[in-house]
């Protein structure tokens, strides 16, 4: 009790300067969660108790029922409950009735029956994996293959419910590419690049065409010097002084 009140009692900074917070918590605070659990569960048993279908993520929720009809009666009830009973008002914007392939609840959406995660997830999984693999980011590559190895883990971690499976093979050579495209900008002179690809078996007239090829970094990561060698099953990693994991060369 003593940490929540700390927490409560934090104040909020507004442009570089601390205020004092005198009513609820900042959005996106670490205790929303705690206490939107603590709050709404009053919500889940009276939702329980009239026998709807619903899921709440701390203060999101869904409430699945069979028409556009019945929607708008439990949406006009719910509301009412929360403003009469708990003292909470509901955002009119972001609450609303929808059919289930229209709706994004905490990065999920529906595609018929089947779970996946919604467009805006897809388009912001892509928007990182891109600033982790942007190849002017002037760090090692292990700290690069670290960081991005967590965040993968930690995406498919929350993911891995979904049941759209169409688009996995082709964000995998996607990310594949774009590690190859890493590698390549890190060696930078022709000599280096030509040296390593001889290292992991290319013949010497391919590793010199590739290696002193004026292409961009993304074209050569697709080359077949570049893709068939830089893999999981690279013969020449251990030569290369490199590791294999779940990316390929880690």
């Amino acid at each position: 009790m003593r940490l929540i009140g700390k927490y409560l009692r934090a104040g909020v900074l507004i442009g570089g300067q601390l205020h004092p917070t005198r009513q609820g918590i900042p959005e996106g605070s670490p205790l929303s969660p705690l206490l939107a659990n603590v709050v709404l569960d009053d919500l889940d048993r009276e939702l329980e108790r009239r026998g709807h279908r619903f899921a709440r993520y701390a203060d999101d929720l869904v409430v699945l029922v069979r028409s556009q009809r019945a929607g708008q009666r439990i949406l006009a009830s719910v509301t009412e409950f929360l403003r009469r009973r708990l003292k909470l008002e509901v955002n009119g914007e972001k609450s609303k009735v929808v059919p289930t392939n229209q709706l994004s609840f905490p990065g999920f959406s529906f595609r018929g029956a089947k779970i996946c995660w919604s467009e805006k997830t897809s388009a912001r999984f892509r928007r990182e994996v891109r600033r982790l693999t942007n190849r002017n980011w002037g760090v090692s590559m292990s700290r690069r293959l670290t960081e991005l190895g967590h965040y993968l883990r930690g995406w498919m971690g929350y993911f891995w419910i979904s049941e759209y499976y169409r688009p996995i093979p082709e964000i995998d050579q996607w990310i594949r590419r774009r590690v190859r495209m890493c590698y390549w900008v890190q060696w930078r002179r022709a000599r280096t690049r030509i040296s390593n690809l001889l290292k992991m078996g290319v013949p010497k007239d391919h590793a010199v065409l590739t290696g002193r090829s004026t292409r961009g970094p993304w074209h050569l990561a697709r080359t077949e010097a570049t893709q068939l060698t830089m893999s999981n099953g690279l013969a020449g990693t251990k030569r290369l002084g490199l590791r294999q994991g779940p990316l390929g060369l880690v």
